[in-house]
């Protein structure tokens, strides 16, 4: 029988208002209380009871300032089920991913990645990689009893989930091999910032350190803001740089520049990074730019719904048929799903987005040479992609849902008049490819109530024109 403060883990989060998205749980601060953050820790261990052997848990944080007495609430929640846990502070969420793979241990990672300070979230990771969206359901339904929290415990960071992140990829290489380049690392208030120089000195480089922020600065990769833009090209001007560095909030989707202060887009990115690594099959989100394909440097390349689940999901049957796989995704997060050689030395799976990864590869794949000529000898299909935030989910799945039944009266309304209709794509919201080859793709964000829009033209500002003209008659819709 109940007592008044024992709580039901399934009921508590259903009552919470936190809902799960494309990548982890997210809401509203506000609504990520003590308890909430307690039934879904205990709900995941519970999951995880049912198939993996363990005693210990790995909790590490974003920079955001609620996410530390999240994390508190779920140690707390933990110490009922008799589960130790190990704090490791402010790190990558790869980097809290990779040393919870080396021990076998279930992991949660406390984040809301890109998304506004006032929300945040739970990532959770099994001992063998992300969870599935199959685990999520378990969580949601998982009937575990726990008593409501009236504590929470300081925490004592242990830094060997940070020092093993840095030592995966120094230890790669034998010689400094950067040495001459000028790294700009644009640190605001990234999981990683303190981190990132270390690795690029080590095989190297020499490092700017641009704007570190002690307020929490949620940068979107694939929505970058114009202030963004010009600072990297003010910054490669300034400094000399040979690339910009820098990533969202937990450190797993990155930002990379040319030598002149241009932002690549992150499924470019991936594209150079999985040839550099000699990555024979893809699986990417259908939002992915398809130069992926046009490029033919991969025996194989899978699509998949938007989101890094969906992305991993596919990573098992691809590796039947082919020795090396990895994934990436539009915003950058670049997945390993295999373990590959470079230069003599092995580098080991880490089914789960990566920011550092793509940028070193990058600079391997250019070497002496710089970036923008690399990008240049890419078929030149371009993208580009925003948002309208605060965007109530319901409009937007009203208009996809009206496009998927009448897609021709939905390009007339957005302004393409003049365009016949080549392709309908219906894998993750509306993605329409026109009789010129440029793509639209409208869909709801997983993670916020946005609405987000994708375009793919033969020039970027083509793309560009796109995405406004688009997300501008869609405002003025009732």
């Amino acid at each position: 029988m109940l007592n008044n403060s024992t709580l039901i883990s399934s009921k508590v989060i259903a009552e919470s208002g936190v809902a799960f998205g494309t990548s982890g749980a997210r809401g509203l601060v506000t609504e990520f209380s003590p308890d909430v953050c307690a039934a879904f820790a205990v709900a995941f261990i519970a999951g995880m009871k049912n198939n993996f052997n363990f005693e210990t848990v790995a909790i590490a944080i974003d920079n955001r300032p609620s996410s530390y007495a999240m994390a508190q609430a779920c140690v707390e929640a933990l110490k009922q089920l008799d589960i130790e846990t190990v704090y490791y502070g402010v790190v990558p969420t790869p980097a809290l991913a990779y040393v919870a793979q080396e021990y076998a241990m279930p992991a949660i990672m406390v984040t809301g990645s890109h998304i506004p300070f006032d929300r945040n979230g739970l990532k959770f990771y099994r001992p063998d990689g992300e969870i599935s969206k199959a685990d999520e359901q378990v969580i949601i339904n998982a009937l575990v009893e726990f008593i409501a929290l009236d504590k929470l415990p300081e925490l004592i960071t242990n830094n060997y989930a940070a020092e093993e992140y840095i030592n995966r990829y120094t230890s790669l290489f034998d010689s400094p091999w950067l040495t001459g380049k000028r790294i700009g690392i644009y640190e605001h208030s990234s999981a990683g910032r303190d981190l990132y120089c270390r690795i690029f000195e080590a095989l190297g480089a020499e490092v700017i350190a641009l704007e570190r922020s002690d307020k929490f600065v949620p940068i979107d990769t694939e929505a970058v803001s114009k202030e963004d833009t010009l600072k990297a090209i003010n910054w490669s001007k300034e400094h000399n740089l040979d690339l910009v560095f820098s990533t969202d909030g937990d450190g797993d989707r990155p930002l990379v520049s040319d030598e002149n202060g241009n932002w690549l887009r992150g499924d470019i990115l991936g594209l150079l990074a999985a040839e550099a690594l000699n990555i024979e099959a893809l699986t990417v989100p259908v939002s992915t730019n398809t130069a992926v394909e046009l490029s033919q440097k991969f025996k194989h390349v899978e699509r998949t719904k938007i989101g890094s689940p969906y992305v991993i999901a596919e990573f098992a049957t691809l590796a039947k048929k082919f020795s090396s796989v990895a994934g990436f995704e539009a915003n950058g997060g670049f997945i390993l799903g295999s373990d590959v050689h470079l230069g003599g030395k092995s580098l080991k799976r880490l089914p789960t987005r990566d920011a550092i990864l793509p940028a070193i590869m990058l600079l391997v794949a250019a070497g002496d040479g710089v970036i923008s000529r690399l990008v240049n000898t890419l078929p030149q299909r371009f993208t580009h992609s925003d948002r309208i935030q605060n965007f109530a989910t319901e409009k937007s799945q009203a208009i996809i849902a009206q496009g998927q039944q009448e897609p021709a009266k939905l390009m007339l309304q957005l302004g393409f008049e003049n365009l016949e209709i080549k392709n309908v794509d219906q894998t993750d919201g509306l993605r329409v490819t026109l009789a010129d080859n440029s793509v639209i793709h409208l869909r709801p964000s997983g993670n916020a109530p946005e609405l987000r829009c994708y375009a793919e033209a033969c020039t970027y500002a083509q793309a560009y024109e796109i995405v406004l003209k688009a997300l501008q008659n869609i405002q003025k819709f009732n």
